[in-house]
């Protein structure tokens, strides 16, 4: 078996520019078998997708993973709820952090990782706008010091 490193299928921009992300978690996805397929021609998108936390399992929603072209007519729907694969101490962790300080589980980034489907998911808290609007500023204060570098 050889070690394969990481290789990055999808990030989710809009998540960098709408929340302040303060921890960082790294998940299995349960998939079908047209999902994996899919995923590997990157045909995924987490623009609109969260998370959540039901019965101590956390549960991936509107992540959209479009159908295998090679596949039949047990293809899988393109948005169905997906389980998240955590340890106990972090679902714990994440549902406290949840409860009580109100953060949102966002997908970040959805990788594979020695030929398994994996998801970065962040504790986040939404930005207000001028948080937006300072981001965009130091932005392009550095695009323009690297432009003269």
């Amino acid at each position: 078996m050889t070690n394969q490193g990481k290789k990055i299928i999808s990030t989710n921009k809009k998540a960098f520019h709408d929340y302040i992300v303060f921890e960082k978690y790294t998940a299995g996805i349960v998939l079908f078998g047209t999902e994996i397929k899919s995923i590997r021609k990157g045909a995924v998108n987490l623009k609109d997708s969260f998370a959540k936390v039901e019965d101590m399992e956390v549960w991936l929603y509107n992540c959209h993973i479009s159908p295998y072209e090679g596949g039949n007519r047990n293809n899988h729907d393109p948005e169905r709820t997906r389980k998240l694969l955590l340890n106990k101490k972090e679902t714990l962790k994440i549902l406290g952090k949840v409860k009580q300080d109100s953060y949102t589980i966002v997908p970040l980034e959805l990788f594979i990782e020695r030929g398994f489907a994996k998801l970065e998911i962040g504790l986040c808290k939404g930005k207000k706008l001028h948080d937006k609007r300072e981001a965009l500023k130091k932005k392009d204060i550095q695009r323009e010091v690297d432009r003269y570098k």
